[in-house]
C-alpha cells in the first residue's frame, strides 16, 4: 500500500483548546449511569458543576429555549474566566460579559454591541471566528469522539483565518477540504421543555444542536419548564431528546427562559428586552444587574418580585404558536 503525507493548505489564526478524544471517550466511558434523582437548584447546579475557566455551551438563545436563568445565576456567584461558545446567539454573550463572567468568545453568530465592543477592545475578551455551521460540526466531532470533522465551507473567508480552522487536501478527491476541531466543553447549559427527575429530557421546536452539545459535554445541566413522571417518558420514548446518562443536574424552572420565550408555552417580554437594550446604550447595565441579577437570591425570586403573576399570565396569554409543540 502507497502511503503518502496529506498538505496542510492554509489554517487560519484562531485559539482553540486541543481536541482529546482518547479523554473525551474515557469520561462518557466512566460516566455514573445509574437512575438517580437530579433535581437540584440552580444555585446548587452552577457551584457544582461550573468552574473559574470552564469551556460553557449552550443552545439557543434567550430570545428562543434558551438557558436564561442559568446565565443569571452564573453571574451571581460571580464565575470568571469563562470561555463562551456562541452558537447562534442573541445577548447571552452580552449578558455575561456584563457580569464580568467571560474571557473568550468562539462566535458563529451573535449580537455585538457597546459591551463586547468595549471589552474586546479594552483586552479583556478574546473573539474567535467561526459560523453557526462549525461550531455544531464541532460539537458533533466531540459527541463521536474523533478529533475533527470536515466541512465544504469557511475555507478562504475572513472568517477561516479568525478561526482555528485548517485547509487540507482530500486524499479522495485532491480538492481542498476545511476541517475544525473537536470541542468538548466542560459544562452544558440547555433549556428543555419537559424532563423527569434522572434527565431523560424533550426538546420540542428548533434548537441548536442540543444532542450533539449535551453528548460532547462532561457535565450538562438541564433547566427544565416541567418535571415529568418517567413513566410518561417510557410511553413516547421517540419524544426523549437527551438521554438521562450524559445529565447531571436538573432545575426545576419555569419561565426559565425570561425574558425570552418558549414557543407553546409564553412569549418574550419585549419591554424587558428593551430595558436591557436601553441599558447597554445608556451605560448603566450595572443598575441593570442589580435589579435582575444582584437584587434577587434566585430565578423564583425575580419572577415573583420583579415580574409577577400577572405579566407571566400575559405572557402565556399572547402565546399563541401551539401548534406541533403541545398540542
Amino acid at each position: 500500500m502507497t502511503t503518502r503525507s496529506i498538505p496542510v493548505l492554509d489554517q487560519g489564526a484562531g485559539e482553540f483548546r486541543p481536541p482529546d478524544p482518547d479523554a473525551a471517550r474515557r469520561w462518557a466511558r466512566d460516566k455514573d449511569r445509574r437512575l438517580v434523582d437530579k433535581r437540584m437548584t440552580e444555585q446548587a447546579a452552577v457551584e457544582r458543576f461550573v468552574a473559574d475557566g470552564s469551556y460553557v455551551s449552550y443552545d439557543t438563545n434567550v430570545w428562543r429555549r434558551g438557558p436564561s436563568s442559568l446565565m443569571r445565576e452564573i453571574i451571581r456567584q460571580h464565575k470568571r474566566d469563562l470561555w463562551l461558545a456562541a452558537k447562534f446567539s442573541a445577548h447571552d454573550a452580552t449578558l455575561l460579559t456584563a457580569g464580568g463572567c467571560v474571557s473568550k468568545i468562539d462566535v458563529g453568530w451573535m449580537e455585538v454591541g457597546r459591551i463586547i465592543t468595549d471589552a474586546v477592545r479594552e483586552g479583556r475578551v478574546k473573539m474567535f471566528e467561526w459560523t453557526n455551521g462549525a461550531l455544531a460540526y464541532r460539537h458533533l466531532a466531540g459527541a463521536l469522539g474523533v478529533p475533527f470533522l470536515p466541512l465544504r465551507y469557511v475555507g478562504g473567508t475572513d472568517v477561516f483565518h479568525n478561526s482555528g480552522a485548517q485547509l487540507i487536501e482530500d486524499p479522495y478527491t485532491g480538492q481542498p477540504v476545511c476541517l475544525v476541531p473537536a470541542v468538548n466543553p466542560d459544562v452544558a447549559l440547555i433549556h428543555v421543555n419537559q424532563c423527569d427527575i434522572y434527565g431523560n429530557a424533550r426538546v420540542f421546536g428548533p434548537g441548536l444542536a442540543p444532542v450533539e452539545t449535551a453528548m460532547a459535554s462532561r457535565h450538562v445541566i438541564l433547566s427544565t419548564e416541567e418535571i415529568i413522571d418517567t413513566d410518561e417518558i417510557r410511553k413516547h420514548p421517540a419524544q426523549t431528546t437527551i438521554p438521562y446518562y450524559v445529565v447531571d443536574a436538573v432545575v426545576h424552572a419555569p419561565f426559565g427562559c425570561y425574558p425570552g420565550s418558549v414557543p407553546g408555552l409564553y412569549r418574550a417580554d419585549l419591554e424587558h428586552l428593551m430595558e436591557f437594550g436601553a441599558a447597554q446604550l445608556q451605560g448603566t447595565m450595572d443598575a441593570y444587574l442589580e435589579k435582575w441579577v444582584y437584587g434577587v437570591a434566585s430565578h423564583t425570586e425575580m419572577m415573583e418580585k420583579r415580574v409577577g403573576l400577572a405579566k407571566m399570565q400575559q405572557l402565556q396569554a399572547d402565546e399563541t404558536h401551539t401548534e406541533g409543540y403541545y398540542t
